[in-house]
């Protein structure tokens, strides 16, 4: 099923190509109820209320079609879906440890360490999808589910979460404003490369109109190298003063203090101190040119100057209007505070610092990247997992689900949903991928951690998997349905209700496991793999479905014949033994099953010309009490054929007389109303004749018994012998 345009793709097809008016005259129409939990939807026939009423006979059953209007993940996104959900196993891993070994240790470093790994590999997993998709061909891109740039904004989000929320172990409270700049640089690259090349292949670079916008925009995103280069090019500049600054600016710019350069943030801050002093000697200096040699005739360097060196003042109107003349956002302004206005900026301050840089220049409110940025420097999880859940459910799921591991976002439920913040993005993501069938295994996995809801979802995927998924999976577009069933095989199913099986031993859904293997019975029974259906039925502790498994492997025998049913009766002999020996296994049904055992092997006798045993077997079933009443009649006329054979007696006396006994009960209760019960196999097994054919065959059988006896009359005790040779024989 999957969503294209406005309408919903079912299959197999609920009305084929050319028929919707022949359902239309049937009186019927289409219904459909939305699941409650995601966008799936139940779509099934119905008739229609001005259609005239159709006396039904019996009950009729009617197609139940399940479609999805989310579109089903892509080959790309599937790759990137399975990669990523290892990362979560891993940290459902620590969070589950952390419940035996208690908060304490969930808070250590050690526990830290690891979940700051695992943030930066889903950092990884989201750039290199990135770079994959950005240059697959223009072709594949518009095949592709999800653009480049939708992975370049994950990117985004999950680096700058992984700065402000996840930093190593012991930096909480340090400077983040370095970190900041360096995330700003590597997302957001400004000034272009182009631009930096244009300028450097100029002789003159500085009567370019570019050239100073460049040159603020490189200090201003603490490009020291761009800078230096630049600012070298000057030495030849016509005005004594700009050379001279200029030189004096290099070293400054290049030498300013980052907190990683030092091991104490004591020594930073002083450094820091030393190099705004120096900063400001610059200014005095700046300052004291006069205003005849601020211009070269092209531009007005000294104000360009004056806003480089205001800026490394830290001057909170300086870097505003700087940034608004080039264009620049609220991001470039937050992060250029960090690193000039106040070099020591905290991470627990930087809120503060966003609010009034938003007050200004607010984020945009069409673009979820940018939402979700400014929510996450505002301090606000909450809020960009909203933002986050509307960009992509991926994004939202798996920061929820750190933040909840940092103790980021509330842990105690909800009211209404019974879910906390991080079940609730969790859960959303699970049913989303819901929309995949392929993907039951993943689905599964993220439900499982979602408390009890969580639970009760993944019993129904896990009880609603399609077991024909591989085939069905397999049917390209443009295929018919009889491809998809020349594809099924049992391999396939057996595959798929395995896996099933081991997940829910994995998770202990010892309860769904049985009902999957129930309808694993049923399905198997339908593509004739009895031995698997037999199999399944076991597992689960179904007598009762064992027992009809077995009743269809006999109707077998009725609808082809003794030799399929030998065939089909090979498939599910094995489980006789193991059944006889497990505890729960209820006797009336495991009872059934020795019947079409021995009865299999009566017939493949009788078809080896293995008179003598085919006839023990015969009479043993009966002695036995293998035989249910309703096969009496059945295994009276198989005894027809030996009862006539010239060569030797089959049958002992006594066993003739068994034959006998049960013959004239089969008659007696036939005469006596219970005809249904003695004859309703045999009359199936002749066909139309009913029960008049069934007493006729009977008869026959008796006339052949008559004749018989009379035989061992003048013939004496050699049935007897024979029986008694078979004992020994059998022992």
């Amino acid at each position: 099923m999957s969503s294209i345009d406005h309408h919903l793709n079912l299959f197999p097809p609920l009305i084929q190509v050319g028929h919707a008016e022949q359902f239309i005259q049937s009186g019927r129409t289409l219904l459909s109820t939305q699941s409650p939990l995601n966008q799936s939807y139940a779509v099934f026939p119905s008739a229609r209320k001005d259609a005239p009423s159709i006396k039904a006979s019996g009950v009729e059953e009617q197609p139940i079609f399940f479609a999805s209007s989310e579109t089903s993940p892509s080959s790309e996104r599937r790759l990137f879906i399975g990669d990523t959900s290892i990362i979560f196993a891993a940290l459902q891993n620590l969070t589950n440890t952390a419940q035996s070994r208690g908060q304490e240790w969930l808070h250590s470093q050690e526990t830290h360490d690891v979940i700051r790994k695992l943030t930066l590999d889903y950092v990884n997993f989201t750039r290199e999808c990135w770079i994959h998709t950005s240059q697959t061909s223009v072709q594949s891109q518009g095949a592709s589910q999800f653009s480049g740039d939708h992975y370049r904004s994950l990117y985004t989000c999950l680096a700058l979460f992984a700065v402000l929320y996840v930093p190593e172990y012991g930096y909480e409270d340090a400077p983040v404003g370095d970190d900041l700049m360096e995330w700003l640089n590597v997302h957001f690259i400004e000034p272009s490369t182009e631009e930096g090349d244009h300028l450097s292949g100029l002789d003159r670079p500085w009567e370019d109109e570019t050239f100073w916008p460049y040159l603020v925009r490189v200090t201003l995103r603490g490009l020291s190298k761009a800078a230096a280069f630049f600012l070298a090019t000057l030495s030849t500049h016509p005005s004594d003063n700009l050379r001279r600054l200029a030189q004096r600016l290099s070293p400054l710019i290049q030498s300013q203090p980052h907190l990683q350069s030092f091991e104490a943030e004591r020594d930073f801050a002083y450094a820091s101190h030393r190099w705004k002093d120096k900063v400001k000697a610059l200014r005095i200096e700046l300052d004291s040119v006069s205003e005849s040699d601020r211009h070269d005739g092209i531009e007005n360097w000294w104000d360009r100057l004056s806003d480089i060196v205001g800026i490394l003042e830290g001057r909170n109107e300086v870097i505003r209007r700087v940034c608004e003349d080039l264009g620049a956002d609220w991001r470039e302004i937050s992060v250029s505070w960090g690193v000039f206005a106040d070099a020591r900026l905290r991470r627990q301050d930087l809120p503060e610092v966003a609010s009034q840089v938003l007050d200004d220049m607010p984020q945009d409110p069409t673009n979820l990247e940018d939402m979700v940025h400014a929510a996450l420097f505002s301090g606000d999880p909450a809020k960009a997992l909203s933002h986050a859940a509307q960009l992509d459910p991926w994004l939202a799921a798996h920061m929820a689900d750190l933040m909840q591991a940092l103790s980021l976002i509330e842990k105690d439920a909800n009211e209404d949903s019974g879910l906390n913040v991080r079940d609730f993005y969790v859960l959303g993501y699970a049913q989303y991928l819901h929309a995949d069938p392929a993907l039951w295994r993943i689905t599964v996995a993220y439900m499982f951690s979602c408390g009890e809801t969580g639970v009760r979802s993944a019993d129904e995927v896990l009880m609603h998997v399609p077991l024909k998924l591989r085939s069905v999976g397999s049917i390209t577009h443009g295929q018919g349905e009889q491809n998809g069933a020349d594809n099924l095989k049992s391999g396939d199913l057996a595959g798929v209700v395995k896996d099933i099986n081991a997940t829910c031993y994995e998770y202990q859904r010892e309860e769904v496991r049985r009902t999957i293997c129930r309808i694993a019975a049923q399905t198997f029974v339908q593509e004739k793999e009895y031995g698997l259906a037999l199999s399944y039925s076991s597992s689960a502790e179904d007598w009762p479905g064992l027992g009809r498994v077995v009743d269809r492997v006999l109707q077998e025998y009725i609808n082809a014949g003794p030799a399929q049913f030998i065939r089909y009766v090979a498939g599910i002999a094995p489980s006789l033994q193991a059944l006889r020996m497990q505890s729960g296994a209820q006797g009336i049904f495991v009872h059934r099953l020795m019947f079409a055992v021995r009865y299999a092997e009566f017939h493949q006798r009788l078809g080896n010309q293995d008179l003598q045993d085919a006839a023990w077997d015969l009479v043993s079933m009966f002695q036995d009490g293998l035989s249910p009443k309703s096969w009496w009649a059945v295994l009276l006329c198989d005894s027809q054929q030996l009862l006539q054979h010239d060569a030797t007696l089959l049958f002992p006396y006594a066993g003739a007389c068994v034959l006998l006994q049960h013959l004239e009960e089969v008659i007696a209760r036939t005469d006596q109303g219970s005809g249904d019960e003695h004859l309703r196999v045999l009359v199936a097994k002749l066909g139309s004749g009913g029960t008049t054919e069934a007493l006729h065959a009977l008869q026959g059988v008796r006339l052949s018994l008559a004749k018989y006896f009379a035989r061992c009359t003048m013939i004496g005790t050699g049935g007897k012998q024979i029986l008694e040779r078979k004992f020994v024989a059998a022992v």
